[in-house]
């Protein structure tokens, strides 16, 4: 009865994002709906999106595998989600981003640095880099999907890696962008009742906050102090991973090219501040199931065994719904992210390959499809190299991207050669801080935008400085 309750509350989900994405694919008539929407999109729909793209299914499970090994301290880690990740993130780059996208006529991060830096070779660097490690981030995802089934429901591995990669192949490929944001959209509404129902439930089975405390302290003090058990270098490196990382991170970034107007970005940041704070619920979560299930084998299986043993049949099929709607939305973003800047970056830019608008939408398409496939080939046999580098998928595509476009938005000086030198050495940084096990704790992400973020000044007062064409083009003839 249990497993037949999760197979049809799953069922009835999987059919409305496929709904979703028949209906959305009648919207898109060229490329600029299907990688952007064509900048229609209103403010809700844009930050709830945000937010479900943000937080996937390895934050859901991986955060409360966190939240078990390492105790309340990790709670700073989504308030910084909130703080950085979101709220500040939509002040900083919302509204230029926005302006200089429309200005230069760009639909991807890539084609941005080319059109304000004039630099093809930031392009193809740039579009090389989100394309290798965003699939491999596209399998972590996956894998968190199909865990999270294998545990909930005694599915097998492979059925839940193919149940979910295939669904979400079959939207993306039909609706594009519109179907991203729109699944998102319902997604985001999903996970936030999941989680919250969730922590309702977990809360009560432990007794409220003050029992909790209690027995973490019995288990171990530093459960309950921070930085805790963890120590300084790890929480603050994580902390800054996955906040500040964001703002490199292609499928995010996007979110500010399709908002219908700058105007809606006030509500919007106020949405996605609100909505981003299920955040911190993951963390909580793992920590109690520290309390009831102290003797898991995997701290990552903290999630999956609360959610089994506090929820009911229906309310667990409702959470699992929730943590594939993370998942997929994140997965979705993804797709769309490498498939736009396989054709509008290296197919038709950088090969010089003509493409009529018809054929260049189909071709979009079947390489969303292609991409999808492979990334699920990937995940059914997830190599061990491949579960290496998935932890600093998100290092290495922050590290290329986050000072060329944030530079790139504000400091009319920063010039081509200093953003394809910071480009190289933040992304080559990252890699090797990360060959070497993050020397004194340190991650790879830090060490990658630390880097950057000098050879980016340096070399740009070093090198010519930007044309007054590309200035005036990219600022306007307001700013």
């Amino acid at each position: 009865m249990e497993r037949a309750t999760y197979i049809i509350v799953l069922a009835l989900y999987l059919a409305a994002l496929a709904w979703i994405g028949i209906i959305t694919g009648r919207r898109t008539k060229n490329t600029a709906d299907y990688a952007i929407g064509g900048r229609s999109v209103g403010p809700w729909v844009t930050a709830l999106s945000f937010v479900a793209a943000y937080f996937s299914s390895v934050l859901i499970i991986g955060g409360g595998g966190f939240g078990y090994k390492f105790g309340m301290a990790t709670l700073w880690i989504g308030a910084v989600n909130v703080l950085v990740g979101c709220f500040i993130c939509w002040i900083v780059l919302g509204k230029r981003v926005r302006l200089f996208s429309e200005r230069l006529g760009v639909m991807t991060i890539s084609g941005l640095f080319k059109e304000r830096y004039d630099s093809p070779e930031s392009r193809v660097f740039s579009a090389a880099i989100i394309f290798l490690f965003l699939i491999i981030y596209n399998v972590s995802v996956l894998k968190g999907m199909a865990n999270a089934m294998e545990v909930l429901m005694d599915m097998p591995y492979w059925a839940g890696v193919a149940l979910s990669g295939l669904i979400i192949v079959f939207y993306v490929a039909i609706g594009g962008y519109l179907a991203v944001v729109w699944t998102s959209f319902l997604q985001a509404w999903v996970m936030i009742f999941g989680l919250v129902l969730l922590t309702v439930f977990s809360l009560g089975a432990v007794g409220g906050l003050s029992s909790l405390h209690l027995r973490l302290a019995e288990i171990d003090p530093g459960l309950l102090s921070t930085p805790g058990t963890w120590g300084w270098a790890g929480l603050i490196s994580f902390c800054l991973v996955v906040s500040l990382g964001t703002w490199g991170m292609p499928q995010l970034v996007i979110r500010f090219y399709s908002i219908k107007d700058t105007r809606m970005l006030r509500v919007g940041t106020v949405v996605v501040t609100i909505g981003a704070c299920v955040a911190l619920l993951p963390y909580l979560n793992g920590a109690i199931a520290r309390v009831l299930y102290p003797s898991l084998e995997s701290p990552d299986l903290a999630i999956p065994t609360l959610t089994r043993g506090v929820l009911s049949p229906i309310w667990g099929a409702v959470f699992l719904a929730g943590v594939i709607a993370a998942g997929m939305s994140t997965f979705a973003g993804v797709l769309i992210i490498i498939s736009s800047s396989l054709v509008k970056d290296i197919l038709e830019k950088g090969l010089s390959v003509s493409l009529e608008p018809a054929r260049e939408l189909r071709i979009t398409r079947w390489i969303s499809a292609g991409v999808g496939l492979v990334s699920l080939l990937i995940a059914l046999r997830p190599p061990a190299l491949i579960l290496v580098l998935t932890a600093f998928s998100w290092a290495v595509i922050a590290s290329t991207n986050l000072w060329p476009l944030l530079f790139g938005i504000y400091w009319k000086r920063a010039s081509r050669g200093g953003a394809f030198a910071s480009m190289v050495a933040g992304a080559s940084t990252a890699l090797l801080w990360t060959a070497l096990e993050n020397p004194f704790g340190v991650h790879g992400f830090i060490a990658g935008t630390a880097v950057g973020l000098g050879v980016i000044v340096l070399v740009s007062l070093m090198t010519k400085r930007p044309s007054d064409e590309i200035v005036r083009r990219a600022w306007g003839s307001g700013e």
